[in-house]
Parts: structure tokens; C-alpha cells; sequence
């Protein structure tokens, strides 16, 4: 009997030290979950050119018949994900034709979504875009890091009407880190050294868990570039991780350089969402696209998204379209900003923000 007794004290006392180490274990930035917009920058396509496309080709315009509110009342709304589309432009004026707005004749990459066909932007510089960013994260420092993800446009606009984008080789990549850092000092920034450290790659550092802890990374952004391997190739370059960029890149699980993933579809990706996320990846999913959820008011794909284990859940819903029947939209939880990862931290810890 007492040996029973001194076995069971042992067991429980080992379980509640385990409740107690986890509970203590710091909480790091792959560790949270928050929502995020699709084509953050994005304002609805003026009536005429809506009306045009639309009898061109019903299906595009409802794929582009959204919009969203200015970059900081998202931000303001919760939004700690937000995307962002670059158009490389190093000399000025390539995006102006038939376009009245003066901005895009500057130097410098250009925000925009479809060149001369979805001109419709909140901030057309990418400096802009950057500096508003910048100045709201200064003014609530307590923020979780927010992650800006890019898309390099490079399109061949012109045979639907629109002007093709400019290429981005390794000299316009260079750019962009340098046009970043011109906004963003280091002290706002965690890049991929700061993942990697010491470590040989910066895979074996996300393996690693050695991702900075949250404490460490309120009020920071990181930057990830969400394409393909051949493009994302040209960004790394000969790099064996990505040593002295800003941004981190989309790529799977087994690269030296793997630390991000997109997996948009939360229902046939769930599996590979939740082994990445439980790995240590960081993961980007889509709740929503082409406005079909909203729609039908389906939130079949925002489920499986806000259960998935995906750090990043985007939307072009953070809030409803009141053309829309149904009122879709995407929030956390509870209404919380940021939550802990309901695959990594499943006991949960309320919300991350207002409880600062």
C-alpha cells in the first residue's frame, strides 16, 4: 500500500512539473495564430472598369470584386498578416500609361495588383505602404510581429489589356531588401539570421525551435516572399540558407531555407499544414479566395483554416460585404487579435495583445 501510495505521488508530481514546465516555456513567434488580408492594399476596381470586365469575363470580375478598408484600419481590426504585391519599376513611369495618379511615375517598386487592368491601390509606393505600416506598429509597440508577405509580380499583362510587369532578377531582389530597410531600421525587423544564429541552416534552427520568442519580437515585423521555387531560387541565389536577406521564403520542408510555407488550401493541405506548424514551420493558409466563400457564405475552408494549425489564416473578409447575403467574414475566436496556435500551445492563453 505504500509503495502504491509513494508511486502514485511520484506519477502525479511528475505531472504537474510537466504542466508547469509547459506552462513556463516561453512562448515564441511560431507559437501564436492570427489573421491576416489577401492583397492587403487592394481598393474595389472603379464601376466602369468593374462593368467592362464583367461583360469580358463574369468569372475574373468576381474573382476581383472586392476591396479592402486602409492599411491601418485593418491593422486597428486585428489584421497581423498582411500581403503585399511588388512591382519592380527601378526607373519610374513603366506602370503610368493611362493612368492619372503622378506616384507612379517615381522610381521605385510600385504597388499594384494587375497593371493597368487592378490599378486600385491604398499606397502605390512601396515606401508608402511601408512607412504607414511602420508608424502604426511605433505607435502600438506591444504588437505581435506582424508578418508582411510578398507577391514579385512579373505577368505578361498587355494581351488582356493590362502592361506586362518587369522582370525580377537578382539586381531587383536587391532593391527590394535595400527599399525595405530604407523604411524599416533592424531593430523593427526578424530576419532569417536572426532565426538562423548560430546554426548551420535555417532549417536546423526551425528544428531547432529557435525562433525568437515572442517577448523579444513585439512590435517587429518579418518579410516573406510567397512564390515559386524559381523565382524564390533567384532570391536565395547561391546562399546556403538565406544569409543577409530580408525576406523569408516560400519553399518545402526539406530546403536549408525552409522556415515558411504557403499551404492556401486548409482542407486538402490540412494534413502537411498541422506535421509543418508541429514541426516548427511557420505556415500561411487561406480561409477564402476569389470570393466564392463569401458568396455561398461558406465557412467550411475558415473552419478547417482556424483549426489547422496555420500561424497566418488570410482573408479578403476581415470584415462582411454588405452587398454579400450571409455577413461572411473571418475572426478569431472570441474576438481575440492574437491567439495562442491551436496545434502547438492547444491549452490556449487567452488573447496575446489585449491582455498586455
Amino acid at each position: 500500500m505504500i509503495a502504491r501510495l509513494a508511486a502514485a505521488l511520484f506519477l502525479s508530481t511528475t505531472a504537474v512539473s510537466a504542466q508547469e514546465k509547459a506552462v513556463d516555456t516561453p512562448l515564441r513567434i511560431n507559437d501564436i495564430a492570427v489573421i491576416g488580408t489577401h492583397n492587403s492594399y487592394k481598393l474595389p476596381m472603379p464601376a466602369a472598369t468593374m462593368a467592362k470586365l464583367r461583360r469580358a469575363d463574369p468569372q475574373m470580375a468576381d474573382a476581383l470584386d472586392y476591396g479592402h478598408r486602409p492599411l491601418v484600419e485593418q491593422l486597428d481590426a486585428g489584421a497581423r498578416q498582411l500581403e503585399i504585391d511588388v512591382n519592380y519599376d527601378p526607373l519610374g513611369g513603366h506602370y503610368a500609361a493611362g493612368a492619372p495618379d503622378p506616384q507612379l511615375r517615381r522610381p521605385g517598386f510600385k504597388v499594384l495588383h494587375i497593371p493597368g487592368i487592378d490599378n486600385s491601390s491604398s499606397c502605390v509606393l512601396l515606401s508608402e505602404c511601408l512607412t504607414i505600416i511602420r508608424r502604426w506598429s511605433d505607435a502600438h509597440p506591444n504588437h505581435v510581429p506582424i508578418l508582411l508577405m510578398f507577391n514579385a509580380k512579373d505577368e505578361r499583362n498587355a494581351a488582356r489589356g493590362g502592361i506586362d510587369a518587369l522582370p525580377f532578377d537578382e539586381p531587383a531582389y536587391d532593391a527590394l531588401d535595400a527599399e525595405v530597410r530604407a523604411v524599416m531600421s533592424p531593430s523593427k525587423l526578424v530576419t532569417p539570421d536572426d532565426v538562423q544564429g548560430g546554426y548551420p541552416t535555417l532549417r536546423a534552427a526551425v528544428l531547432a525551435n529557435n525562433w525568437p520568442t515572442l517577448e523579444r519580437s513585439r512590435g517587429k515585423m518579418l518579410f516573406a516572399l510567397d512564390e515559386p521555387p524559381a523565382k524564390v531560387a533567384v532570391y536565395r541565389g547561391a546562399r546556403k540558407s538565406l544569409e543577409g536577406r530580408v525576406f523569408f521564403i516560400n519553399t518545402d520542408e526539406a530546403s536549408p531555407a525552409a522556415a515558411y510555407l504557403t499551404l492556401n488550401d486548409p482542407v486538402s493541405d490540412a494534413d502537411r499544414i498541422r506535421r509543418a506548424v508541429t514541426t516548427g514551420f511557420l505556415v500561411r493558409t487561406r480561409a477564402d479566395a476569389n470570393t466564392r466563400e463569401a458568396r455561398a457564405n461558406y465557412t467550411g475552408p475558415r473552419d478547417h483554416a482556424l483549426q489547422s494549425g496555420a500561424q497566418y489564416v488570410s482573408t479578403d473578409y476581415l470584415w462582411a460585404d454588405p452587398r454579400l447575403p450571409g455577413g461572411y467574414h473571418v475572426p478569431l475566436p472570441g474576438g481575440m487579435i492574437a491567439r495562442c496556435n491551436p496545434v502547438r500551445r492547444p491549452a490556449g492563453c487567452g488573447d496575446l495583445e489585449r491582455a498586455q
